[in-house]
Formats: structure tokens, C-alpha cells, sequence
């Protein structure tokens, strides 16, 4: 039997455990990705760990996620991760050069290799054919140290593409389509791998924005073959020597098959306020839009706004929608400045937004009480966008920008007739324009060692765990229900800025389910602490989907959270639990779930040894009117971790060890 295109670059890459799927595998990483809102913490833990200069192939740092600069913490960091990069050995990429993703694809993304990245959306380079993940940012620290990537090998669903696009249906509504019979919770585990006569018609910007999105499918990556399409991308990057033709093997077998016909899709959106919550255009038409917004790292290439700026040209946006656009990069932005198509978007009425995350992080453009915003990011949470009660939709770009013309939710195959637009096909470049000035390359070993490191006052180094004890008595702090995301737990937006001082940004854990006039979660956890009594933390299923963001598990150690007892914990967030000592349960019968409220004084008898040595632990109400039975779906390095206090702790006891 032959292998998948997942399992041939697993098989380059295993360094310890066997390629089943469902065991646990550690791989060799290649590449590693940054941005300042995760990274700032990771390479704080990175010197932690007494590492120097990093041991990749390629490490680059990013700056694109808090850039607007509202008092001086983001500058801090910015300051902190320039000179730090230069210090170990790592491409630093500067405020205003692009999102990491979009950047990562243009100039460092290979066929074959490996990246691992601080953030979920990683994967958007396995439109490349990478295989690119996303982890917790002490994960990458240990990689950029030279230490193996741990995972669960994956499942492989095969995602066979048939047809060809038809006019105004885009890569967004095959991704669209995709969670639509997937969900966004039940798929750990599992790996999208997309083949098929139709994926050979998709070019690289559309792969991408189609790996990009799969992250909300909560599977461990998504990948495309690496063929002539990717060989013209890479050509046209004047990175050919790059290039790697790679596929799966003519009689690989998946664990699944899901067949999609390209020609038989139809515009979609993601409703609020969920990506799997989704509707064909034709369905919610006529909806009023007062806000429309078109970047993110999902489509915000040069052939996305080419299309955007050729529907535009000569014509006026709606004179009550709000429209923006935020080119992926500066090299997209530079691309549409010398030849015209920013004139025409600009001319149209649109506001020029910075090539960063901004709005999709809820970093400015919130969206007023009442209006609908459509936008053509990645996630829709519900106030992720910065206001409270938002209607947010997730669309194309073609979509899009047929409703910023319109002022009401357009099927995009309508403006024909509605204002006599064909469809404007848009071939890739033969070549960009590059310009690599605001990537700063590594410095050689002797300059670095005269470089001096700069902590800003706001910048904090995190706190260690502490060791876990052997019985574990705890309160039930918070009972949510399922698909708790990382936004739910650590808030974006404005409060990112916090990311380098984990004190401060603790104060705002499980901000949204706080009460005006009672206690905040995190006063209510502190006062527990005090009293060396474990905060507990009780959720339904697929707790923990979204964003990689380790905080969403560092912040609650440092109130003094120890257990999370779910239905079911998505991939990243689990590993992070376990990076930071706090033990992910899960119900051995999801009906105990039910047994348990908000305030119940909980006993974790035998943790320790249950960790060790079992994959159940006994967990009852200390007034003995409850007990039920946790899984500990725990591989034996995860449960080294946790007895060890924590990753950053096991880390630097296997490097003592080797010495």
C-alpha cells in the first residue's frame, strides 16, 4: 500500500516512536514561525531554557499581530524580538512587512519540509505542500532549541476535488463547504489531505486560503501536493530552486474520503457566530451589510485583491457600508501601488488598512451595535471582532466586495445583471516584485554575541509551574459549556498588548463570563491560591478550539488553576495544559458532566500515581454525594511533563541529564 503525501514527509522527518496513527511520534523540525503576540513569550521562554542560538534550518520572528501601538507595550516587545532574533540566530520580520503567513508562503515556505508555528494558522502553508503546524509557543521554543516536535500521529481524511471553479465562487467556499460537513469540534486526530484532477486547477493563493481555514476544522494540518502549480508560484518568488514535486503515491489509501465537485459550489458564508455555522449566499441575500472588510491571512493575496480592485474599478462603494482593505504583505501592497488597482480601490472609497492581522484579532474596525460585518477572515467567535453582540460573516472576497457595492448581502454571480460585472479572471504574476529590506537576516555568530537583548519594562518572564501534588482538592471555578474557544479565555483585542506581562494579562481570564458587581474569575482563583487550594475548570465538548495562544493555559497556572475537566479538549490546547502542569481530564461517561456546578469542592485522589501509571483517575464531590471516573488520554511523554512540573521544567532536566 502506498503512502499519503502527510505520512511520506512523517517518514523523513520521525525521529522517535512508529507512524501509526493514534501513537505518539516526534519529528525533526525545519522551520519554525513567531509573531509578536505569541512570540514574545516564546522566546522569553526560550532563554529560559539557557538555549542560544537556534538549531533549525530557518527560525523567523514576526511582527504583525499587535502593530497599531496604543501606549508603549507593543513597541517594547517589537524591540524585544529584533534584538533577541538577532541574538539567536533568527530572520526578523518588522512591523508593516506582512502577516506571517502570507510572508511565510511568499518567501520561505518548501515543499517537504516541516514548519511548526506559534500560531494556528500555520498550516496555511501547506498550500505549498509544507507540512506546517501549529502549536504552543514553548513547543516552538523546544524546537528552536533542536528538540523534536511530539504529536499524535494523525488519521488521514482524503479530500478529493473534482471540477473546476465556476465564475465568482471562490477557494473560501470550498473550504466553506468542507466545515459545513465537518463541524469545527470532533476532528482531533485527524489530518486534511486534498488531491484530485480538481486541486491541479487551484493555484498556491488559493490552496492556501483553503489549508489556512482548515485550522477551524480543529485538525493537526492540511496539505496540498507540491506540483507545476507550486513550481510557477515559487518561479515567480525567484525561489524555483525551492521547488520539490511531491504527491501521494497512486494507490494511497486514507482513513476517509470526502469527494467536493468544484463546479457544483456555490457562494457560502459562515454565520455568527461560528465558522461551521454555514448558509449559501442565496440563502441570507438582501441581509442589510453596514460594514465590509477584506484582508486577514486567509485572503488577502495579490490575486484576491486584483479581483477586488477590478470589480471596483470606476464604481463607488455604498455609501453606508464601511469598507477596508488590508493587503497580506507588503509585497502585495507594493504590487497594487505600481500598477494602479490601489488608485481604484481607493477611488471606490475604501480605507487602506495596515498588512497586519488588525480587525481579524479585533485590533481596530469593530463594527457598530447592530451591523452586520462581512469579512473574509478565519473566525466569526462571538466578539471577536471588539464589540459586544457582533453579526459577523465569513465570506470570499467576491462575495465581499458584491456586497460593499450593493449594501446588502449579494450573491456575487448576481452583479451581471445587478451591474453588468463579468467576472475579472486573475492570473498570477510571472514574477513579484521583492523586497526583502524589512526582513532583517541573521547575524553572524560574532556580531550576535555583541548584541545586547532589550526587556522593556512591560516584559516579564514567565513564572514556572509549580510541582502537582498527590491528592488534588480543588474548586470548581468556572462550569462552561461546549466549544469553549481560546478568545473565551484569554481575550484578544485590546487587552493583546498584555501578552509579555502575564500578571497583568491574568486579570482578564474568563473576562466574558464575568458579572458586573461580583468577583472576577481571576480574583475569585487568587484568593484560592492564597489558600493553596487548586482552581478546577469544567467544560462541555471541544474545549479550548481557536488560536494556539499558550496563555489560554499559562495565565490560568499563574491563578492557580490545575485541572480541566472536559467532554473533550481540542489538540493544541491540550498540549499547552500539559506544557504548563495543568492535567486535561476528560469524563469517562460525558453524563458526569451534568453531576458537577459551579463552586463544588472536588478531590483528585492519587493524582500522582494516576498519572504514572493509569489512564483513569477517581474523581469525587468532597461531601461524598458525587463521584465519577476522568480519562487520562495522556501518551507516556505528556505524563513525564506533568511530573516533572511542566515542559520548561522537563526540558531543562533532559538537558542537565545529557551534559
Amino acid at each position: 500500500m502506498g503512502q499519503t503525501l502527510i505520512y511520506k514527509i512523517l517518514s523523513e522527518h520521525v525521529v522517535d516512536g512508529k507512524l501509526e496513527a493514534g501513537q505518539q511520534i516526534g519529528i525533526r523540525i525545519d522551520q519554525t514561525l513567531t509573531q509578536d503576540a505569541t512570540g514574545t513569550t516564546a522566546f522569553l521562554l526560550y532563554e529560559s531554557m539557557g538555549a542560544a542560538r537556534v538549531k533549525t534550518d530557518l527560525s523567523v520572528s514576526y511582527v504583525d499581530h499587535n502593530t497599531a501601538g496604543f501606549g508603549p507595550e507593543n513597541h517594547n516587545d517589537h524591540l524585544y524580538l529584533q534584538t533577541v532574533a538577532a541574538k539567536c540566530g533568527v530572520h526578523h520580520s518588522r512591523a508593516g512587512n506582512g502577516i506571517c503567513h502570507q510572508v511565510h508562503l511568499e518567501r520561505f515556505g518548501k515543499p517537504g519540509a516541516t514548519l511548526l508555528g506559534s500560531d494556528s494558522h500555520t498550516p496555511t502553508a501547506g498550500g505549498i505542500g509544507t507540512l506546517a503546524i501549529g502549536a504552543g509557543g514553548l513547543d516552538v521554543a523546544v524546537a528552536m532549541a533542536g528538540g523534536p516536535f511530539y504529536l499524535r500521529c494523525p488519521k488521514v481524511l482524503g479530500v478529493r476535488l473534482v471540477g473546476v471553479l465556476r465564475d465568482w465562487v471562490a477557494a473560501k467556499d470550498v473550504i466553506l463547504k468542507l466545515l459545513s460537513i465537518l463541524s469545527t469540534k470532533g476532528n482531533v486526530g485527524w489530518a486534511v489531505e486534498y488531491f484530485g484532477d480538481g486541486a491541479g486547477t487551484l493555484s498556491v493563493p488559493q490552496r492556501a486560503t483553503i489549508t489556512n481555514m482548515g485550522a477551524e476544522l480543529g485538525v493537526t494540518t492540511s496539505i496540498f501536493s507540491s506540483d507545476q502549480q507550486t513550481r510557477g508560484f515559487l518561479a515567480a518568488q525567484k525561489r524555483e530552486q525551492d521547488y520539490r514535486e511531491l504527491s501521494a503515491d497512486p494507490d494511497a489509501e486514507y482513513d476517509r474520503v470526502i469527494e467536493i465537485n468544484l463546479a457544483e459550489l456555490e457562494p457560502m458564508a459562515a454565520c455568527p457566530s461560528s465558522p461551521d455555522n454555514v448558509r449559501p449566499i442565496s440563502e441570507i441575500a438582501g441581509t442589510k451589510a453596514g460594514q465590509v472588510v477584506i484582508g486577514s491571512c486567509t485572503n488577502s493575496s495579490f490575486a484576491d485583491l486584483m479581483m477586488v480592485a477590478r470589480v471596483l474599478a470606476g464604481r463607488k462603494i455604498e455609501e453606508m457600508v464601511e469598507f477596508a482593505i488590508a493587503p497580506g504583505s507588503r509585497e502585495v501592497l507594493n504590487m497594487l501601488a505600481e500598477n494602479g488597482a490601489l488608485s481604484d480601490v481607493i477611488s471606490a472609497g475604501a480605507r487602506i488598512l495596515e498588512s497586519g492581522c488588525g480587525p481579524c484579532i479585533g485590533q481596530g474596525f469593530s463594527p457598530a451595535d447592530g451591523v452586520v460585518s462581512l469579512r473574509t477572515f478565519n473566525r466569526n467567535f462571538a466578539g471577536r471582532s471588539g464589540t459586544k453582540g457582533d453579526q459577523v460573516y465569513l465570506v470570499s472576497p467576491e462575495t465581499a466586495v458584491a456586497s460593499a457595492l450593493i449594501g446588502r448581502i449579494t450573491d456575487p454571480r448576481d452583479l451581471p445583471k445587478l451591474l453588468g460585472i463579468e467576472y475579472p479572471r486573475t492570473e498570477l504574476p510571472n514574477e513579484f516584485i521583492i523586497n526583502d529590506n524589512m526582513i532583517e537576516q541573521p547575524l553572524s555568530v560574532q556580531q550576535a554575541a555583541k548584541v545586547e537583548v532589550l526587556h522593556g519594562p512591560t516584559i516579564v518572564v514567565p513564572d514556572a509551574p509549580p510541582p502537582l501534588p498527590k491528592r488534588l482538592t480543588g474548586k470548581v471555578l468556572l462550569k462552561c459549556g461546549d466549544k469553549i474557544t481560546t478568545d473565551h479565555i484569554m481575550p484578544a483585542g485590546t487587552f493583546l498588548k498584555l501578552r509579555s506581562n502575564v500578571p497583568e494579562y491574568a486579570k482578564v481570564v474568563f473576562n466574558c463570563f464575568n458579572k458586573q458587581g461580583e468577583p472576577t474569575f481571576a480574583e475569585r482563583a487568587l484568593k484560592l491560591k492564597e489558600k493553596a487550594v487548586a482552581g478546577i475548570i469544567v467544560a462541555g465538548e471541544s474545549y479550548g478550539q481557536g488560536s494556539s495562544r499558550e496563555h489560554a493555559a499559562l495565565c490560568p497556572m499563574y491563578l492557580g488553576v490545575r485541572a480541566v475537566i472536559a467532554k473533550s479538549i481540542e489538540r493544541i490546547h491540550k498540549a499547552n495544559l500539559v506544557n504548563f502542569c495543568i492535567v486535561p481530564i476528560e469524563f469517562a461517561d460525558p453524563g458526569a458532566y451534568d453531576s458537577i456546578e459551579a463552586e463544588d469542592d472536588l478531590l483528585v485522589d492519587g493524582l500522582l500515581e494516576a498519572i504514572e501509571n493509569s489512564d483513569e483517575v477517581k474523581i469525587a464531590r468532597l461531601d461524598g454525594s458525587v463521584d465519577f471516573v476522568g480519562k487520562l488520554d495522556l501518551s507516556a511523554r505528556d505524563r513525564e511533563i506533568l511530573l516533572s512540573a511542566g515542559l520548561l521544567n522537563y526540558t531543562r532536566s533532559k538537558a542537565a541529564a545529557s551534559e
